[in-house]
């Protein structure tokens, strides 16, 4: 066998791959020879059947597969041997690739094109400037904050009066139109309804000021103007509601009034645990604060990421081989248009360009992700989904086990460990610029990420 490379350019080669008869002719024979022995030939012996005869049912076959793992397992350990960095996968030379004969070549040659990933320098140092946006935590922020948490935390309480915000609980009966019960009528119990949620404003007004027991008339779907969820408040079936044209009475059975937290021990210890320091509304205030601190430097941290990748790919450019990487696009995704290639090409090279430098940071700086630091992130990951349902004071143990099963699917897991080998190189990068530090607003902030 016989492996030969031509470097077109700095980016683009052509591998030739030569596999001759000696290469193959002893494993075809001993493959030949066990389809000999276990296959049946009319009129022979098991083992028996003339070569001849095996070789014009399998041969073309036995070959073809041992010639592609051939070609398959050394390509792959000459690329590895000569340690090349390609972007993308090996594809067919259409003008180098001559017609094969498998019934009549003894030796095969086959001739690949390949991208070579693009050598670069990075030199950066203190007289490149990125900005670093810090964003103002307002005392209106902290105030909305508050009462956000009031809010969460807040319960419903039974009312004696019905009012625009009050939810209401009751039975319906459907009349007919003599204004009676229907004796075989709808007859829904402990409904559920938001008063606020009536679209009808005059149907509203029926409902506000009234008690415990006491009744209103109306028409459920000119109330809500939607059968859809008539039908499931009124456990009815799509074509029911669909159909529906009565009255209903609707006897209030219960009156529940929202009423927001109040701001106390109690309150805090639900937030952050049994021994939490927080003591009083300055506290939380304080506490508040910090957490706004913590994740609008994480959106900071975010956006530096962005420009200092901006900067980077702009001012190294690494070359890439675009013809190549057009072609190869379109081999491995069948159902993908040269209109869409061409749409979104220079995402997909920028991407690839940033990807070119962070390998160079890897490499150049042994950076790595341990073990622990992927728990302890997948941890970080795990509190940030339990918070945005409200539960802040989530224990160890709960966490860590959450934090395992995201390791355990390889799909979160790689995407894990990539976000960790990013934030290390845009660490490195960071160390060896000049920050220039500038506080924004929020809206400010957010004009700078349009």
């Amino acid at each position: 066998m016989n492996i030969t490379r031509e470097n077109i350019d700095n980016v683009n080669a052509v591998i030739k791959v030569l596999i001759e008869k000696p290469d193959y002719e002893k494993t075809v024979e001993e493959t030949l020879n066990e389809y000999r022995q276990k296959s049946f030939f009319p009129g022979f012996r098991p083992g028996k059947a003339p070569s001849a005869l095996v070789k014009k049912r399998f041969g073309k076959a036995v070959l073809l597969d041992e010639v592609n793992k051939m070609l398959s397992h050394n390509l792959s350990k000459y690329i590895i041997d000569e340690k090349l960095k390609i972007l993308g996968e090996p594809l067919s030379n259409p003008e180098q690739q001559q017609d094969i004969d498998w019934d009549k070549d003894d030796n095969f040659e086959f001739v690949f094109d390949i991208a070579l990933a693009p050598e670069i320098e990075v030199a950066l140092g203190e007289d490149e400037k990125i900005n670093f946006y810090t964003i103002t935590v307002t005392d209106e922020m902290i105030d909305n904050q508050v009462d956000y948490i009031k809010t969460q935390m807040g319960t419903n309480e039974k009312a004696e009066e019905v009012t625009e915000t009050c939810l209401v609980k009751g039975n319906f009966i459907e009349l007919d139109e003599n204004g009676e019960e229907k004796e075989e009528g709808i007859r829904p119990e402990e409904v559920l309804m938001a008063v606020d949620r009536i679209k009808d404003e005059d149907i509203k007004k029926l409902f506000v000021g009234k008690h415990p027991g006491e009744t209103i008339v109306f028409d459920p779907v000119k109330a809500f103007d939607d059968r859809h969820e008539v039908g499931h408040m009124l456990k009815i079936s799509h074509e029911e509601a669909d159909n529906l044209n009565s009255q209903f009475k609707y006897t209030i059975t219960e009156i529940l009034e929202f009423k927001k937290a109040e701001l106390n021990e109690d309150l805090y210890k639900k937030m952050y645990g049994e021994e939490t320091e927080i003591k009083t509304e300055e506290d939380l205030k304080q506490k508040i604060k910090e957490e706004l601190a913590s994740n609008l430097l994480n959106s900071s941290e975010r956006k530096f990421a962005i420009d200092a990748r901006n900067v980077l790919i702009d001012k190294i450019n690494p070359e890439l081989p675009e013809t190549f990487l057009k072609r190869w696009l379109k081999e491995t995704n069948k159902d993908i248009t040269d209109e869409q290639i061409e749409n979104e090409f220079e995402v997909f090279l920028k991407d690839l360009k940033w990807q070119i430098i962070k390998d160079f940071y890897v490499r150049e700086n042994e950076l790595k992700v341990e073990d622990d630091e992927a728990l302890e992130f997948a941890k970080d990951v795990a509190y940030a989904q339990y918070s945005q349902y409200g539960i802040q004071n989530v224990p160890e143990d709960q966490l860590e086990s959450f934090a395992k099963m995201i390791l355990e699917k390889p799909e979160e897991k790689e995407k894990l460990y990539n976000k960790l080998i990013e934030d290390k190189v845009i660490e490195v990068v960071k160390s060896k610029i000049t920050l220039e530090n500038k506080e924004v607003t929020q809206e400010e902030f957010n004009k700078l990420l349009k």
